[in-house]
């Protein structure tokens, strides 16, 4: 399953202590910069609509689930891919780290990843062959 947490602050403590490997201490190192990266003031309906002009879809490395997705992941948020063992979450997430920082259509220069491992899965040597091809 993929979630899209556009307001990752705005989830309670409890949420995310529940994750594997976050303390509570952690957590909320993590929603203290999502407090300075997203200006949580009040917003006009239009305001809100100008910025998601913005926002473009990241292609997953597959044709399927970016469709499945409507285009490809959201750029400009937090996506948590969750599922059964050996569904193919690490090698997405691979990917995506790749794929995300690889210029794009429409002048996009390339992107910023933020890898949260919880469950020491991380292998830069498998970015490189993802890389390569």
């Amino acid at each position: 399953h993929l979630h899209n947490k556009r307001n990752s602050h705005d989830y309670c403590k409890k949420t995310f202590v529940i994750i594997k490997g976050l303390s509570e201490a952690k957590v909320d190192k993590i929603k203290e910069i999502c407090k300075t990266l997203c200006d949580t003031g009040f917003v006009t309906a239009f305001e809100v609509s100008e910025k998601r002009k913005n926002i473009f879809k990241i292609s997953t490395g597959s044709k399927r689930l970016d469709k499945l997705l409507g285009g490809g992941l959201e750029s400009m948020a937090i996506t948590e891919a969750f599922g059964e063992f050996r569904t193919g979450k690490t090698q997405l997430s691979h990917s995506l780290c790749v794929l995300t920082q690889l210029p794009g259509a429409n002048g996009y220069s390339g992107g910023k990843v933020i890898y949260i491992d919880t469950e020491n899965t991380f292998r830069p040597d498998r970015l490189r062959a993802i890389a390569d091809r």
